[in-house]
């Protein structure tokens, strides 16, 4: 007879705590906490396969966080199937209050075997290199955003305010700055912050170029020009959504896709009574905020109207991928019109829905569901 035992591991930096579940018992066994080594997982499963007789399958999963995919590549390495399971899906018990490694571990060995999750998708390497590269640049690109916010605030404490217009960091803006009429440390002060911003600017250049090449690579290169016809979505966005993804066919239809990003509305209904609720954030954080920005770029602007630059960017692409970006982005302009102007909806609310749709729209992209 052979044997199927769940493992589930609850992993953190230093140490791992591991129990078993099997149909057969129907109990939680063999709780064990280790030191964080893979070759002690694989020792702890011989000595609860010497327990069973006759032929056993092992799968073991942990819950996705800092330990990344590592863990998962060193089982797969050796013949263990692992998975890697959305904290956000997991079926919660009524004692989940209790909080312990212990119970966790548990947790994760049932809903292994009661198939209570979604399972998070493993990207190939070349994949995974990309994402990682992205992902630093969007951390200094935070960095930015931070030293901006110390440089206005800095110059308020000091009582000046910039009257050359309502947008910062223009060219007026910076010569401003940079021609203050401060003492000796507060000027001192203020330079050190625009050295700041100077060299992280820099550096953000430098490493959107580097995006630019890697987005020009043979793999990505047809999908980064297809989605960067849609109104919002850069080579930035185009290529973190690629290498993030993976592949978009594992997503049945563009609201699961949706769901995935956790842009749907979370709901509590019971027989004639339904309440929806602001969005369910379960899912990729990190796209999800790309997909907001992007949808920034349909709240202006004319229904219908094409810049110079995304002219540009849908030269050369084939004329039904153009015509369904063109449907795209007249659909969404008009939508957050209509939502805004007709319906009263507040701004952010609108600018939501619209990233709802556009990721609707790319996984159509994406899949070919263009006609």
């Amino acid at each position: 007879m052979n044997s199927i035992v769940y493992v589930g591991m609850d992993v953190h930096k230093e140490q791992y705590t591991i129990c078993c579940y099997s149909y057969e018992t129907d109990k939680v066994e063999y709780k064990q906490t280790i030191p964080s080594d893979y070759k002690l997982v694989l020792k702890y499963i011989e000595q609860v396969r010497s327990r069973y007789d006759g032929e056993v399958t092992f799968v073991c999963g942990y819950e996705a966080g800092c330990l990344g995919y590592s863990l998962y590549h060193q089982l797969k390495e050796h013949a263990v199937d692992c998975k890697i399971l959305a904290p956000s899906t997991m079926a919660v018990t009524n004692t989940h209050h209790v909080k312990t490694d212990k119970r966790d571990a548990a947790n994760i060995a049932r809903c292994l075997a009661f198939h209570t999750y979604s399972e998070v998708y493993v990207p190939d390497n070349d994949d995974n290199d990309v994402k990682e590269y992205i992902r630093m640049r969007d951390d200094q690109k935070l960095y930015l955003k931070k030293v901006k916010q110390q440089i206005l605030a800095f110059v308020l404490r000091q009582g000046k305010h910039f009257e050359g217009g309502k947008t910062y960091w223009t060219i007026a803006h910076l010569k401003w700055l940079k021609t203050l009429e401060l003492s000796d440390l507060q000027r001192e002060t203020l330079n050190e912050y625009l050295l700041t911003y100077e060299y992280l600017t820099e550096k953000i250049s430098r490493f959107d170029e580097r995006i630019e090449e890697l987005a020009s690579v043979e793999r990505y290169e047809e999908k980064v020009k297809h989605m960067s016809c849609l109104l919002g979505i850069k080579t930035h966005t185009a290529l973190s959504m690629i290498v993030e993804v993976g592949d978009f066919e594992r997503f049945e239809k563009a609201p699961k896709f949706a769901s995935f990003l956790g842009l749907v509305p979370s709901e509590d209904s019971s027989d004639t009574r339904v309440n929806r609720y602001s969005i369910t954030k379960a899912g990729n954080s990190h796209l999800r905020r790309l997909l907001v920005e992007a949808a920034q770029s349909y709240t202006r602007g004319n229904v219908g109207h094409k810049s110079v630059a995304l002219k540009q960017r849908q030269k050369g692409n084939p004329p039904e991928v153009i015509a369904y970006a063109d449907k795209a982005n007249e659909r969404l302009r008009r939508r957050f019109y209509k939502m805004t102007l007709n319906k009263g909806v507040n701004r952010n609310v609108a600018t939501t829905a619209i990233a709802r749709e556009l990721a609707c729209f790319i996984w159509g992209m994406m899949t070919e569901h263009v006609s």
